[in-house]
Parts: C-alpha cells; sequence; structure tokens
C-alpha cells in the first residue's frame, strides 16, 4: 500500500509501487536524446537533468497527473545533425518560448481546434508512436546482444503479468551493466561549464529555422495530442492552451541556464501509462531521481547501454500506437498522417493533416466524425 497525501481536487500523489514502475516511462522518451546531445556537444548532462527533474516535479504537481516533460525532438535532430549549432538551437528555444506562452494566454489553440478533427490528432500521436519504435528499433541494433537481453527480460515480466515492472526490470540490468563500466558513481560539485551557453552567435537565421520545424511539432504533439490523451488516460480535462503556457515558461525559465529546450509530449504520456503511473507520484518520482542523478551519478547515466533502452521504447510506442487507433473509426486517414510523420517530420504531418481533413469535410467523405474541444 502506498503512502498518500492530500491534493488539490482530491487528486493526491500516490506512492505506491506503480508510480515507480510507471515513472520509467517517460525516462525512456528523454535519456537517449539527452546523453546523445551531451556527449556530441558542449551541453552539460548535469545541468540538462538538474532541469528535467525539477520540470518534472513542478508540473507533476501543478497538473496533479503524470504529465510529460520532453526534449524539442525537432531541435534535438537538428543539433545532432550538425545543421545548427548549440547556441542557435537555445535561441530557437527562447523564441519557441515566448511564441508558446502567447499562444496559451491568448487561448489561440481553443480557437482553432474547430479546423483540427480528431483524426488529425490521432494521426499525430499514431506518428510519434512511428517515430518512437523507429527510434528504439535503431537503438536496439546498436548492440543486438544486449537488446536481446533487454527483450527477453521484458518479455519474461510481461509472461508473469508483471507488465509494469518490465522497464523496471530492463532499467536495473542496465544499471548494473553501467555500473561495472564506470564503478559505483560517487557524489560531485557539478562543474559551471554548460551553465551559459547562449551566445550572440545564435542570433542567426538558422535559430529561426529550427524554430519553425519545431513549433507544428511541438503544437500537434506536446499541446493537443497531449491535451488529448491525458483526458484517455487519466480523465484530466488539461487544454492545449494551458500546455502551451506552461512550455514557455518552461523554456523561459530554463533555457538560458543550461537546459535544452523542453516540451511535453504524447510519447512520455504514454509511457508513463504503460508501465503503471496514475498520479503525479511518478512526476515527483521521476524528478527526484533526475536530481540525483545529475548530482550523483552523471557517468553512469552516460555509460548507460542505449540498446537497452531502445527496448522499452519499442514497448512504449506499441501502447501508444494501440491508444491512437483504439480511439478512432478513421484508420486510413490516421495511419496515413502517421506514416507521413515518421516518413518527412510531424510538424509536416500535421499542416498536411488539417489540410486533408478540412476537405475531407468539404466534400463530404467524414461520416459524422468527432471534434475535439479543448476549451472544454
Amino acid at each position: 500500500m502506498g503512502a498518500s497525501f492530500p491534493y488539490r481536487d482530491n487528486l493526491a500523489p500516490d506512492f505506491a509501487w506503480n508510480e515507480f514502475t510507471g515513472a520509467v516511462g517517460d525516462s525512456v522518451t528523454v535519456l537517449p536524446i539527452v546523453v546523445a546531445l551531451t556527449v556530441l556537444t558542449d551541453l552539460s548532462l548535469t545541468f540538462v537533468l538538474l532541469w528535467f527533474g525539477i520540470f518534472q516535479i513542478v508540473w507533476g504537481l501543478y497538473y496533479a497527473a503524470p504529465m510529460s516533460v520532453e526534449p524539442m525532438k525537432a531541435l534535438a535532430a537538428l543539433v545532432l545533425a550538425g545543421t545548427v549549432s548549440v547556441a542557435e538551437a537555445l535561441v530557437a528555444g527562447l523564441f519557441l518560448g515566448v511564441v508558446l506562452l502567447g499562444i496559451g494566454r491568448t487561448n489561440s489553440l481553443g480557437r482553432v481546434s474547430r479546423y483540427i478533427g480528431s483524426p488529425v490528432v490521432r494521426g499525430i500521436q499514431f506518428g510519434v508512436a512511428l517515430v518512437l519504435l523507429d527510434t528504439g528499433l535503431s537503438l536496439g541494433l546498436s548492440n543486438l546482444p544486449l537488446a536481446g537481453v533487454a527483450a527477453v527480460i521484458a518479455l519474461a515480466a510481461i509472461a508473469l503479468g508483471r507488465v509494469n515492472l518490465s522497464a523496471l526490470a530492463v532499467l536495473a540490468v542496465g544499471g548494473g551493466i553501467a555500473v561495472f563500466h564506470t564503478g559505483v558513481p560517487t557524489p560531485t560539485l557539478p562543474s559551471l561549464d554548460g551553465l551559459f551557453l547562449l551566445s550572440p552567435s545564435g542570433l542567426a537565421m538558422p535559430a529561426f529555422e529550427a524554430a519553425s520545424a519545431q513549433i507544428a511539432m511541438t503544437v500537434g504533439n506536446a499541446a493537443l495530442a497531449t491535451s488529448v490523451l491525458m483526458t484517455d488516460y487519466f480523465d484530466r480535462d488539461i487544454s492545449a492552451d494551458e500546455l502551451a503556457s506552461s512550455m514557455g515558461v518552461m523554456n523561459l525559465a530554463a533555457v538560458p541556464f543550461g537546459a535544452f529546450p523542453m516540451c511535453h509530449g504524447s510519447g512520455g504520456v504514454a509511457g508513463k501509462y504503460a508501465f503503471g503511473a496514475r498520479t503525479a507520484a511518478a512526476n515527483v518520482i521521476l524528478g527526484v531521481g533526475y536530481l540525483l542523478a545529475a548530482l550523483v551519478a552523471v557517468e553512469l547515466v552516460a555509460a548507460f547501454p542505449v540498446a537497452m533502452l531502445g527496448v522499452v521504447l519499442a514497448i512504449v510506442a506499441l501502447q501508444l500506437a494501440r491508444t491512437s487507433l483504439r480511439q478512432t473509426e478513421e484508420y486510413v486517414l490516421v495511419v496515413g498522417i502517421g506514416v507521413l510523420g515518421v516518413a518527412v517530420n510531424l510538424g509536416v504531418a500535421f499542416v498536411v493533416g488539417i489540410v486533408v481533413w478540412l476537405v475531407w469535410e468539404r466534400l463530404g467523405a467524414g461520416r459524422s466524425l468527432v471534434r475535439f474541444s479543448w476549451l472544454g
């Protein structure tokens, strides 16, 4: 039995075992990207993890639900590909912070939601699932023996009826492997390197091009799709505009001080749900875990076998794909948007999906499709 503490709206964080297993679900959408970014750039893993930890706790308690906090993936991909510099990505994150806060505070998404049909949002969810599955398989292929070990562990847990424990078991074994290579971590004072990476050199056209590449993906997945998924899984009425505002606040507060641009995301929410999270306790647990890792075990995190994370990520992807298809009858449109998202990018898929949806309705092809209203 977990220990519960009273909280607003009678939605208490419940520190039961399933919240510990559920906390893992969001981390697998974060750690592979964060480790890659900090290994290949001047970003500090310590400060990046610190900010993820802080905002896991802040938004979990604020929304009284297992809210996700993830890196902005389009920006991360551009940095990893060498298309934009870290300074340009950080300027893009600040710019997006201003834009998202403005969108949220003016309830702009609520006003345009009537133009966005439910199949578009479900298609973005399906696209996120495909992206996560592709990433998971790619990570797994980087070390097939370790991926095989992780798959056996996960399947054994599932066969024993312990689905929630599958991710935690994989992480425990992966952590043991990392300790074998790095030794037992010891507390160290974080270096200030990586705290102030904003630079005037980032004020360049690539920064704003990167922001434009990210914004549609953020609105479609991190705001609209996440809002819908919070209703699907946790019966929480959290509007897309609220989520846009919180993403704006998060980036304006953290990006100047060592954070990589962050957002919410349906993948992280699906991950938490898949492994048992039902309350904000999962966010508190994961947030504390990030903070401890940042201060005590940065080398351990950097050494964690990402091939094993890939297996957990694939499980999360299948959970999200199942939800997106279960909640719609317009499979062709949903799958089409999702496939376009993984083939090109989710931002393009979101915009194309809206156009197709509007034409679909104008031609009368839709069968009284239900629109979501994010204003309630």
